[in-house]
């Protein structure tokens, strides 16, 4: 039998550029950015997301020395590659890259391995916890921006844009030369994170700060509201989802309670696997 090589996730040929294809993207201008969060609570609002993961999240900084001082923000979210590498480590297809430049998920096939949130170097992918308010929605799969696909396709912008009201973020198809981030990255300086890596994102910064680009500094300087709500998800959310550190509580009582949580997981696992055994060679 020859071997056959392994097929990783859906990787669509790359689009920036080519006529007559779209390739939809963000520009932000930091500039017009207050730091208002609307953003957050509108996309929070279209899709239910849990507290303590952002699909879309605003970065705060405080630049300067007294009295000469300024608060900066950043906005993040999912980059939509036009290369992106969630996609080529996803080893279920589960994660994909749409004809328009959406990188988008399949709930139905993610195994929730997190393969993917440690192949993106923009750190915009999050694990769902396993409670949540509405039960139909899916749990324990990787979730990520959609740019608001749904909307898109109905000819409305992603919550988001909708929702700034500095009017920062600029939606549209950046193949398409009449569009305004199209315009907008004509006649501006536009920055993107981590071009070196070559992943070609299609979210774009107008003013854009190194400083705050650097992962490292913005970790250290999150602010107080940030940890705390962060460290609030991670006490409260219960399932297969372990592994996570609160932070100022001691290292190995939490990875001891971990382990023990994990361990709980396994009959009902071993369960699930026998019976699809059945299922697939006996019935």
């Amino acid at each position: 039998m020859s071997h056959q090589p392994r097929s990783y996730g859906l990787q669509t040929p790359g689009t920036k550029g080519v006529a007559g294809v779209k390739r939809y993207g963000m520009v932000i201008d930091l500039r017009k950015c207050i730091g208002c969060m609307s953003c957050m609570v509108a996309c929070k609002a279209e899709f239910g997301i849990p507290m303590g993961v952002w699909r879309t999240w605003v970065k705060v900084a405080d630049k300067g020395t007294y009295p000469n001082t300024k608060r900066t923000f950043m906005p993040r979210m999912c980059n939509h590659c036009d290369y992106p590498v969630c996609v080529r480590n996803c080893p279920t297809q589960a994660t994909y890259k749409h004809k328009d430049g959406f990188v988008l998920q399949r709930y139905n096939r993610c195994i929730g391995c997190r393969t993917c949130m440690v192949a993106c170097p923009y750190n915009a992918r999050h694990l769902i916890p396993a409670k949540r308010t509405d039960e139909k929605l899916p749990k324990l799969v990787v979730d990520k921006c959609t740019l608001c696909i749904h909307r898109v396709k109905k000819g409305v912008v992603p919550a988001c844009v909708q929702a700034c009201v500095g009017g920062a973020r600029i939606f549209g198809d950046m193949n398409d030369p009449e569009s305004e981030v199209s315009k907008l990255a004509a006649k501006e300086n536009l920055t993107v994170l981590k071009p070196e890596l070559g992943t070609s994102p299609s979210v774009s910064y107008i003013g854009g700060d190194w400083e705050m680009m650097d992962e490292s500094h913005s970790y250290t300087n999150r602010t107080e509201q940030l940890k705390d709500e962060f460290n609030t998800f991670k006490e409260n959310h219960e399932g297969d989802a372990f592994g996570d550190l609160v932070e100022g509580q001691p290292t190995m009582a939490q990875v001891g309670k971990n382990f023990m949580g994990f361990c709980r997981t396994i009959p009902h696992k071993a369960k699930d696997v026998i019976d699809a055994y059945i299922n697939l060679y006996f019935r």
